[in-house]
C-alpha cells in the first residue's frame, strides 16, 4: 500500500500516531516554547527558541538569504528580501502575512514558478540537500509533482474546464511515468477517493464546473498528492471556502500527509493570511511583512505571545483568533457582541415575513430548487443583523430579495410600511433609496472606467440630488467619512488598493443616506488588517449615522465583531436566530455548534483554556 493510502487508512481507523500531539488544534500541545526576547525596533526577525516534543526528521527544505526581484522598466524591485526558511521531514510550517508581504512570491520561488520578470537575485534554496536555486527546467519539471506537490488557491483557474477531472489526475501520473492506460485511470479514481470525493469512479468522468468549490479543491489535492511528494506547498488552499468545507479540506490534507508507522509523512508548507488556521494546522509559524521574515517560532507561542509589533497587529486584527478566544470566554464575559445603537423607537427598517423563493431547474425532470424557505426576520434601525451559513444556504438569495433584485415566490419584505417590489412611482424610488448594497468583490463591483468622484456621486445623480457643485461637496464629505483622502476623487479603481476600493463602495452606498445597507460578503475578499479597518469603519459609521446593516457572511469569526442579531441559515431555512450573545455563546442547534467549532483557531484556544 502507498504512503498516502496508509495514512488515509490510519485516519479512518483513528490511528494517527502523531495526531494527539500535533493534529488539528494540537500544535500547542506538541511544543514547549521558550520565548526569546523580541527585537521589534530592528529589521532582525524575532525567533522563538522551542523544544519540540514531536520529533521531526532532518531538513527537507532549507532556504537561506532568499531575495526575489521583479524588473519594471530599467529597475529591479525587490519583492522578497533575505528570507530564511526551514521545513523538516514531517513538519508543517505556515507562512502568514497580508497581501504584498511576499509569502506567495516566496512559495513560487521555491518551486521555480515565479511569474513574468521575477527572478531569484540572491540566496539559496536546497531540497533534500540538493541546491535547486538555479536548477534547469528539466530538473524543476521532475521536482514539481514528483517530489514537491502544489495545491493552488483558485481551483477554477487551475483546473482545465474542458477536461474531465479524472483525466487531469491521470495526466500527472503519466507525465512522471508512474502509470499509464488502465492503471492510471484506476489510480486516479483511488486518489480522488482518498481526497474525499464520494463515488469517485463516477465523479472522475465529470467536468470541473459540475463540482462545488470544495470538491474542486479536493481534485487539486488529489493532483498534488498523486506522486506522493515529500513536500506539499499549499498556497491559500481554502481562503475562498466556507469554514465547514475549509475544515473538511484541511482534515483531509492532514490525514493524507500524517506520519505512519513506516514514514514521517509528507511535510507541508502552508501559505495563509489566517492566523487561526495557522494555529490549528501548523507546528511552526513564519510571519512575513514587506518581503521580510519578522518573526518565526512554534504556533503555540507565536499566536499567544507574539513578540514583534507586526505579529501583534495581525493577532489583534484576526477575526478568527479573536472570535475563538472570545468563544472560550463567552460565559465569563457576559456580552460578546457590539454595543447596540440607541434608537428612538426600535422600529424595524426591514421586515422579512415568511419569504420563500424557488427556482425552476431545466433538465433532470424540470424540478424546482427552493433557495429560501419560509424565512422571517427583522433588522432594527441602527443595528446589524448577520445572516450566516454555508454556500448554498440561501443567504445571498435573501440579500437579493431584500434589495428587490429578485421577487419572492411567496411571503413579503417590507421597508417601513412599503412592500418591496409592490410600489411604484415616488414610493418605489423611496424604497430603493432606503436600501443600498455593498458587494463582495471591490475589484468587480466598481466601473473601472469611472473616477472615484463619478462612482460616489452616481447615486446622487440617479436620485436627482443637488447640482454639480453640491454633489462635489457631498463626495468630499463622504470620502472624509470613509477615511479616504479627497485627492483620491480623481483616481480610478485600478489606482487603489482592495481596502480603498471597498471604502469607495461604502461611500457610494452611503451617498443617498440610506436607512439600510446590505453587505454581501463585503469583507471576505480583504486581508486581515484591511478587513479589520473596514469593520471598524462600518461600526463607526453605524454609531454616527444610525444606519442599519444586513450583513451576509459565511465567516462566523467576523459575526462576533459586528452583529447585534444573528440568523443562521441552512438549506434555505432559518434554523436559529437570536442575539449575538445567545447564538455565539450558547447555541441551541447542533448545526450552529458545528459552524462555531469550525472557526479556525477555535480548538487551539479552547484547549488552552481547558
Amino acid at each position: 500500500m502507498s504512503r498516502v493510502g496508509r495514512a488515509a487508512d490510519d485516519a479512518a481507523g483513528g490511528g494517527l500516531r502523531g495526531r494527539a500531539a500535533a493534529g488539528a488544534g494540537g500544535a500547542f500541545r506538541a511544543l514547549r516554547a521558550r520565548v526569546a526576547g523580541g527585537r521589534d525596533e530592528t529589521d532582525a526577525p524575532v525567533v522563538a527558541d522551542a523544544v519540540p516534543e514531536r520529533v521531526f526528521g532532518p531538513p527537507l527544505l532549507e532556504v537561506r538569504g532568499l531575495t526575489v526581484t521583479y524588473r519594471t522598466g530599467d529597475d529591479e524591485v525587490p519583492a522578497v528580501q533575505d528570507v530564511d526558511l526551514l521545513v523538516r521531514e514531517g513538519e508543517r510550517v505556515a507562512v502568514v502575512g497580508e497581501s504584498g508581504s511576499g509569502k506567495s512570491t516566496t512559495a513560487a520561488a521555491l518551486i521555480g514558478l515565479l511569474p513574468g520578470s521575477g527572478r531569484v537575485a540572491a540566496g539559496t534554496i536546497s531540497f533534500a540537500g540538493e541546491d535547486v536555486t538555479h536548477a534547469s527546467d528539466a530538473r524543476l519539471l521532475r521536482l514539481r509533482g514528483r517530489e514537491v506537490g502544489l495545491v493552488p488557491q483558485d481551483p477554477m483557474s487551475n483546473l482545465n474546464p474542458v477536461m474531465r477531472v479524472g483525466a487531469q489526475v491521470e495526466e500527472v501520473l503519466r507525465a512522471h511515468g508512474l502509470a499509464s492506460g488502465r492503471a492510471a485511470r484506476e489510480r486516479a479514481v483511488e486518489l480522488l477517493g482518498l481526497a474525499g470525493i464520494p463515488d469517485a469512479a463516477r465523479r472522475a468522468r465529470a467536468f470541473p464546473h459540475e463540482f462545488s468549490g470544495g470538491m474542486r479543491q479536493r481534485v487539486l489535492i488529489a493532483i498534488a498528492l498523486a506522486c506522493e511528494p515529500r513536500l506539499l506547498v499549499a498556497d491559500e488552499p481554502t481562503s475562498a471556502l466556507d469554514v465547514t468545507v475549509q475544515r473538511q479540506i484541511l482534515d483531509h490534507l492532514e490525514h493524507l500527509t500524517e506520519a505512519t508507522a513506516t514514514s514521517r509523512g509528507t511535510s507541508m508548507l502552508l501559505v495563509t493570511h489566517d492566523l487561526g488556521l495557522a494555529a490549528d494546522r501548523a507546528d511552526t509559524v513564519v510571519v512575513m511583512s514587506r518581503g521580510r521574515v519578522v518573526e518565526s517560532g512554534p504556533a503555540a507561542r507565536l499566536l499567544v505571545d507574539p513578540q514583534h509589533e507586526y505579529t501583534r497587529r495581525l493577532v489583534a486584527a484576526a477575526p478568527s483568533v479573536s472570535a475563538a478566544r472570545a468563544s472560550v470566554r463567552a460565559r465569563a464575559d457576559g456580552v460578546t457582541g457590539p454595543r447596540r445603537h440607541d434608537t428612538a423607537d426600535g422600529a424595524p427598517v426591514l421586515r422579512v415575513e415568511d419569504v420563500t423563493k424557488t427556482y425552476r431547474v431545466r433538465g433532470r425532470g424540470n424540478g424546482e430548487i427552493t433557495a429560501v424557505d419560509g424565512v422571517s426576520l427583522a433588522v432594527a434601525a441602527g443595528t446589524t443583523t448577520a445572516v450566516v451559513g454555508e454556500s448554498g444556504s440561501g443567504k445571498t438569495t435573501l440579500a437579493r430579495l431584500a434589495l428587490g433584485l429578485e421577487a419572492p415566490t411567496s411571503g413579503r419584505l417590507l421597508v417601513g410600511d412599503d412592500v418591496v417590489g409592490e410600489t411604484s412611482g415616488a414610493r418605489r424610488r423611496a424604497v430603493r433609496r432606503a436600501m443600498q448594497p455593498v458587494f463582495q468583490d471591490p475589484y468587480a463591483s466598481l466601473d473601472p472606467t469611472m473616477s472615484v468622484e463619478r462612482l460616489v456621486d452616481e447615486p446622487l445623480r440617479v436620485f436627482g440630488e443637488g447640482d454639480r457643485a453640491s454633489r462635489r461637496r457631498r463626495v468630499g464629505e463622504l470620502l472624509d467619512q470613509v477615511s479616504l483622502p479627497r485627492e483620491s476623487a480623481q483616481r480610478r479603481p485600478a489606482e487603489l488598493s482592495g481596502g480603498q476600493r471597498q471604502r469607495v463602495a461604502i461611500a457610494r452606498a452611503l451617498a443617498v443616506e440610506p436607512r439600510l445597507v446590505v453587505l454581501d460578503e463585503a469583507v471576505s475578499a480583504l486581508d486581515v488588517l484591511v478587513q479589520d479597518q473596514v469593520l471598524q469603519l462600518l461600526a463607526e459609521l453605524q454609531e454616527d449615522l444610525g444606519v442599519a446593516y444586513l450583513f451576509i457572511t459565511h465567516d462566523l469569526a467576523v459575526v462576533r465583531q459586528v452583529a447585534h442579531e444573528v440568523a443562521v441559515m441552512r438549506g434555505g431555512r432559518l434554523v436559529e436566530r437570536g442575539s449575538t450573545d445567545q447564538v455565539m455563546g450558547s447555541p441551541r442547534e447542533d448545526y450552529t455548534r458545528e459552524l462555531l467549532a469550525a472557526i479556525p483557531g477555535a480548538e487551539f484556544y479552547a484547549a488552552r483554556a481547558g
